[in-house]
């Protein structure tokens, strides 16, 4: 059944996956940020990567999260340096290699399955990687000839160690999710282990009913902004806040590294991909969503340590709620939330009268059907004196009410610098190209 073809009702959506992640973690002993973790990743379509020292109960908790499901294949495999390409794509087609082609036979491979887990994953040799990087990220078997969709939804690997190279370097941006098992030592959590393994054997415990894969497959339609019937919104101020707040972590991580280097000797600098910023948009519905709401706010935007940090590294995760905290405190007290959301619905007005320079002929404070055309006509009223306008008169209008803006911040300040070039190219255009 296709997924936008499927009832969907939020409120119960919502309250099965709530009900999954509390299975796995009374399964699962003292892994909860990670679980959320890998649930954020099965709810957005990504993938994660887990990292520890053997026995700690990847695999299990891999295996636990995906029995939650009905209706997905799930491919695993071990990996190691000897292996080939095939052995996640499938063997190589004899008919179609007596022709001279190399196609692999993908039935039963990941190509084929909604979810993967693979083991040791740095055990695979570099040539293997590659070949993986467009299945995870493209979803989609690219390999000479052969170009075939692929179904993965999500895959967890696991591994002991990391390895650096400019090919795992890629494979790491794929796996946007990162967590580190830091082994429980305390008596308490040692015996609920030991009591849960006693239990179970060691194997995951499959649920009384599972969530089908289509419902899944929905709901991360609905996070990702492609249902056409339901959408978790994010208010503008929301997405400059959570810009604002990402950015400022960047910064100081990349201080830290800089004023501690014997602490970071394997790391240069951090990076957050273009790949991984984007993602933000989703995690806060994510987020949101699982609160029981259909729409994000600022509070939300903490929660976003589960994307840009490594899960159980508390260093990374403090000093991202701390950033969180800073530039949350600036924006309340200074009112600055009220003026962002001004501020950006005035640069989507002017975004969409440079899509449209014809409006400018007109008073575009009498043009039916655009935004803050009510805004601008009262405030022209007020400061400006203006009840009508032609071209020169729009310019005046525009430029004059984003000067009214006093910023409340210095992000602020050089969003408006860069909304002023905005209205200059809106009314010359031509001295703006090539430039």
């Amino acid at each position: 059944m296709e997924a936008q073809n499927i009832p969907f009702h939020p409120e119960q959506a919502i309250e099965k996956f709530r009900d999954a992640i509390q299975l796995v973690n009374r399964r699962i002993i003292n892994r909860t940020e990670v679980i959320d973790q890998i649930f954020s990743a099965l709810l957005m379509r990504e993938h994660a990567l887990i990292q520890s020292r053997t026995g700690a109960a990847k695999s299990l908790l891999a295996q636990q999260i995906f029995s939650m499901f009905d209706g997905a294949n799930l491919f695993m495999v071990q990996a190691s340096k000897e292996q080939q390409p095939d052995t996640y794509f499938g063997g190589l087609d004899i008919d179609e290699l007596k022709q001279g082609r190399i196609m692999h036979n993908t039935e039963n491979s990941l190509v084929e399955s909604e979810f993967g887990f693979i083991d040791e994953i740095f055990d695979a040799n570099d040539y293997t990687l590659r070949a993986l990087l467009t299945t995870l990220n493209e979803r989609a078997l690219v390999l000479g000839v052969q170009q075939v969709p692929a179904r993965v939804h999500s895959v967890i690997a696991a591994t002991n160690y990391l390895r650096v190279s400019e090919i795992t370097e890629a494979l790491l941006d794929r796996f946007i999710f990162k967590a580190l098992f830091i082994p429980a030592k305390e008596p308490y959590t040692q015996y609920q282990i030991a009591q849960r393994f006693l239990a179970h054997k060691g194997k995951p415990t499959p649920p009384k009913e599972r969530i089908p894969y289509a419902l899944l497959h929905r709901t991360s339609d609905v996070i990702k902004g492609f249902d056409a019937e339901y959408r978790v919104s994010i208010p503008l101020h929301v997405i400059f806040f959570a810009n604002s707040v990402i950015r400022y972590y960047e910064v100081q991580r990349n201080r830290i590294i800089k004023e501690r280097p014997h602490e970071h000797p394997h790391l240069k600098d951090f990076y957050i991909s273009p790949r991984t910023y984007s993602r933000a948009m989703d995690m806060l519905r994510v987020i949101a969503f699982l609160h029981g709401r259909m729409e994000a706010i600022p509070e939300d935007v903490e929660r976003l340590w589960y994307l840009y940090t490594v899960v159980g590294i508390h260093e990374e995760k403090e000093l991202f709620q701390k950033c969180y905290s800073t530039i949350f405190k600036q924006m309340s007290s200074a009112r600055a939330f009220d003026q962002i959301e001004r501020i950006l619905e005035f640069q989507e007005f002017i975004e969409q009268l440079k899509a449209d320079r014809s409006l400018l002929q007109r008073p575009i404070t009498e043009i039916e059907g655009l935004p803050m055309r009510r805004t601008l006509k009262e405030w022209a009223k007020e400061t400006l004196g203006i009840t009508d306008a032609a071209t020169e008169h729009n310019r005046r209008l525009l430029e004059g009410y984003l000067k009214s803006f006093e910023p409340l911040s210095e992000e602020i300040a050089e969003f408006l610098r860069h909304t002023e070039r905005d209205i200059h190219e809106l009314f010359h255009p031509a001295e703006h190209i090539w430039t």
